[in-house]
């Protein structure tokens, strides 16, 4: 069978099965079981090559997410490994990413913090894309630490295992710029797909509370406290939390230029705001 004729089936079957992106899936783990050799040269794929491949498409339609079943993702410009324990990064969380990043860049040795790391998905980004940027990285989860920890050592970010809300008081009035990925979710809610529910652990999806906002404003409170004065805090939300993550962020007193920024879909998506003078 050629890779054509394998690929129209898989992905008719991941249809069925409710994959969002079951084309690109489909192609995505043919690869990965054919390896390096591109699939326009190759004229027929071997037995032991189908049988592999329909066995990834099995875990696929069960609606493992297709990055547990590579062990990697790519963020922006960074190759991260993966694995179940810790939350898979999301194309929306790359503009937050980016808008940090941005901002770092007309900054000489710029100090960053990344709160609630998971796989380390933006801490490694800072890293591949800040050169010079001294960075530190905090997780809760000794799961989603072990990921991160193999993302991060290889790069020279220094991962912290401890609570977001009270982690590196020694830092604190040092930082150039926080960002953040925490959990925002509400008690209660429950996500659409499968692939959140039943593989994201929900210790990186709930912020806490009916509002799902509790562990956001912790995050915002140790940005104040991290952050120097004129620094950057980045935090990504929920596309309905625009107005209340605004209002959280300037309830601590410590910010100025609060604003939200949207991501591709132009959804509200990250609060960012600067760090007024003490």
């Amino acid at each position: 069978m050629t890779p054509r004729e394998l690929i129209a089936l898989a992905t008719a079957r991941l249809a069925e099965h409710g994959v969002p992106s079951p084309a690109h899936d489909a192609r995505s783990l043919l690869r990965h079981v054919l390896g390096e050799r591109p699939l326009e040269l190759i004229d027929e794929v071997s037995d032991p090559d189908v049988d592999a491949y329909i066995a990834l498409l099995a875990r696929r339609a069960l609606r493992e997410p297709l990055q547990h079943i590579l062990g990697e993702a790519t963020f922006r410009y960074s190759q991260l490994v993966i694995a179940r324990g810790a939350f898979v990064p999301r194309p929306e969380t790359e503009i937050v990413a980016g808008a940090a990043i941005e901002w770092l860049a007309e900054r000489e040795v710029p100090r960053v913090v990344d709160l609630c790391t998971g796989s380390g998905a933006i801490a490694a980004a800072i890293a591949d894309e800040v050169p010079g940027a001294q960075t530190w990285a905090v997780e809760l989860s000794k799961e989603a630490a072990a990921v991160a920890q193999q993302n991060l050592e290889p790069r020279g970010v220094m991962l912290v295992l401890g609570d977001a809300a009270d982690a590196l008081p020694e830092l604190d009035g040092t930082i150039d710029a926080v960002i953040s990925n925490p959990p925002y979710i509400p008690d209660g809610a429950i996500p659409r797909d499968p692939e959140v529910t039943e593989w994201d652990p929900p210790a990186a999806l709930y912020g806490g509370g009916p509002d799902g906002e509790d562990i956001p404003r912790a995050v915002a409170a140790r940005a104040a406290a991290l952050l120097r004065d004129g620094g950057l805090f980045v935090m990504e939300h929920g596309d309905l939390q625009g107005e209340s993550m605004r209002a959280l962020v300037a309830a601590t007193g410590a910010f100025e230029a609060i604003e939200t920024g949207r991501d591709l879909t132009d959804r509200d998506r990250y609060v960012r705001a600067i760090r007024r003078r003490r």
